[in-house]
């Protein structure tokens, strides 16, 4: 089964990095606006400036030249015997402008300047002004909206934003490429932890090398450990059949049926713990290939020993690509579970959210909610539902999932209607490709 998406450190410094462009582009936008306003300033007052010097020159060639040679989209001239601006400016910007008409060209510096503002509070704003000729005349002129700030700021803002965006994908790019090792690394992890072993290949940093090194001989001790574990309970299960066998042999020849029928019941006890234990020391390092299934089969085939003990409802065929051992394991496993504890076994195959799941419901005593969690360990008992006679290890559950979990399969449980526990197991599905 795939394993639901959670954010992975990648995303977490993408989230930092998209961030971090962002107040970027805000403390842009308030610097391009501050350097706009000083920027147009300085552009009215050079174009003022040499608006009032070529129009002494236009002037003192061809007065009728003088207005319709200065006006521009921007600046708006006309000759006048008296100034559009009554009197001389005493607005601290306006100064600051004139000063700075003056250093653009210093030979103004003794004509008579008057500037003035017009427009509405908070909108757009002129600066008109006039000068006065050297013939008598007042050169007036308007420079249209000097509060206008966004022509140069909208294009600064446009190409921060524009590189903010080119150098966060680069970014993340080279980050993706980055933790790849990471990810890969963390993905195997999950595996292990779910008891298979694979390969890391052993790229990236050194670091990151290293580690994935690191990882690969942690897994070949732990392989080796639950193999050598597993080997020596093998070993001793099947040095314990020999005794068991003699002991057989010894009810049999018992007069007392009645005590050698004890014996003999001990003994197939004891068989049948053993068979258990092995069942799930084998879960621990059973491997197998993916191949297309019938499920229908496979359910039949699981519970044609068990006869009228198990029932299945056969509809059409469910083929699914999936693993056969395990899930023949895991499934009968369950199913022998549920005839114990409930004297018989309903199993269905359905289709549940894409994929195949197999039910296994009993008619038995049940299990509270909250010790579904609890019935996944090996050895666990639960009292209060099952009678403390009960035969067997309590394996079966475990070793089902134990199965499922090596093979990204699921195992969970729910509540009967009608009383009984239903087993859901998840088929396994292979990754593509």
């Amino acid at each position: 089964m795939a394993r639901p998406f959670a954010p992975r450190f990648a995303v977490y410094v993408a989230l930092v990095f998209m961030l971090l462009g962002v107040l970027q582009l805000a403390a842009s936008l308030v610097f391009y606006q501050s350097i706009d306003r000083q920027t147009l300033n300085e552009d009215h007052a050079r174009r003022i400036g040499e608006l009032l010097v070529v129009s002494d020159r236009i002037h003192s060639a061809d007065p009728r030249l003088t207005a319709p040679t200065m006006s521009t989209r921007h600046l708006a001239a006309a000759v006048g015997n008296a100034p559009s601006v009554a009197t001389a400016t005493t607005d601290e910007s306006l100064i600051r402008i004139e000063r700075r008409i003056i250093e653009w060209e210093p030979s103004l510096g003794g004509r008579s300047l008057r500037l003035a503002m017009q427009g509405p509070p908070g909108g757009k704003c002129d600066l008109v002004g006039a000068i006065r000729l050297t013939d008598g005349h007042w050169l007036n002129f308007r420079s249209r909206d000097i509060n206008a700030m966004w022509p140069v700021a909208l294009r600064a803002t446009v190409l921060t934003l524009a590189t903010t965006v080119a150098f966060l994908a680069i970014g993340l790019a080279a980050l993706h490429v980055l933790t790849r090792p990471l990810r890969r690394m963390s993905d195997a992890a999950d595996a292990i932890g779910r008891g298979r072993q694979v390969v890391i290949a052993e790229g990236g940093t050194p670091d990151l090398r290293q580690l994935a090194h690191s990882m690969n001989l942690m897994q070949e001790r732990i392989a080796r450990l639950l193999q050598d574990q597993a080997r020596s309970f093998e070993a001793i299960s099947h040095d314990l059949r020999t005794p068991l066998s003699r002991q057989k042999v010894a009810a049999e020849l018992i007069d007392d049926a009645e005590l050698g029928g004890v014996i003999l019941a001990s003994v197939d006890e004891m068989e049948a713990l053993l068979a258990s234990l092995q069942r799930f020391l084998r879960a621990q390092h059973l491997d197998a290939e993916p191949e297309t299934l019938d499920l229908t089969e496979v359910v039949a085939h699981v519970l044609h020993p068990y006869g009228t003990r198990a029932r299945f409802d056969a509809s059409v065929p469910t083929l699914a690509r999936t693993f056969r051992e395990p899930v023949e394991l895991a499934l009968a496993a369950l199913v022998e579970n549920a005839i114990q504890f409930g004297g018989e076994a309903q199993v269905a195959v359905i289709r549940h959210e894409g994929h195949w799941r197999i039910e296994i419901a009993d008619s038995g005593p049940g299990i509270p909610s909250a010790y579904f969690e609890a019935i996944l360990d090996p050895f666990f008992r639960l009292d209060a539902a099952r009678a403390r006679d009960t035969k067997g290890f309590g394996l079966g559950i475990p070793t089902a999932h134990r199965l499922m979990a090596r093979f990204d399969g699921q195992l969970s449980f729910a509540a009967a209607p009608e009383g009984g526990l239903i087993a859901r197991l998840d088929v396994p599905q292979p990754p593509m490709g």
